[in-house]
């Protein structure tokens, strides 16, 4: 796998931008440019599990919130591939990798970095998709 990071300045506040990252509504919004019909299952909570699928394919992974502070940073790592909405695990594509997204006020606004670990397979891809999530992230949270 390989770390790589992408980062969109936002003209909202840091709980503005959470909150479109991770309410359900909004989530599914800006998650299916990156793997269509994407949602995620469980709690956001230091040491808990979630889930996300993607309800067009069912394949997903499942992830350990390893770090939380709300309204500045959460990690992931991901300990299981599955499919079936989850039910059964496949091969290995993402398991041990990480992911992170960190908030930080600046400029009047909220720079918002993505540090995601990706498959090989999936560079090209992740390197079209990501920037456009970012983008819609963007859009979602400027929105008044």
């Amino acid at each position: 796998m390989k770390e790589t990071h992408f980062s969109i300045h936002i003209h909202a506040s840091r709980e503005r931008v959470w909150k479109i990252l991770w309410d359900d509504e909004t989530f599914r919004d800006w998650a299916d440019l990156i793997d269509e019909g994407t949602y995620m299952k469980g709690l956001l909570q230091e040491g808990q599990t979630v889930e996300f699928i993607s309800s067009v394919n069912g394949y997903g992974v499942t992830s350990l919130v390893e770090k939380l502070r709300p309204h500045e940073y959460i990690s992931f790592r991901h300990s299981t591939d599955t499919k079936e909405t989850g039910q059964q695990e496949r091969e290995q594509e993402w398991t041990g990798g990480r992911e992170s997204y960190t908030l930080t006020e600046e400029n009047g606004g909220t720079l918002l970095v993505i540090k995601t670990d990706i498959p090989k397979e999936q560079e090209e891809t992740f390197a079209v998709r990501l920037p456009q999530a970012l983008e819609r992230i963007k859009e979602l949270a400027e929105e008044e």
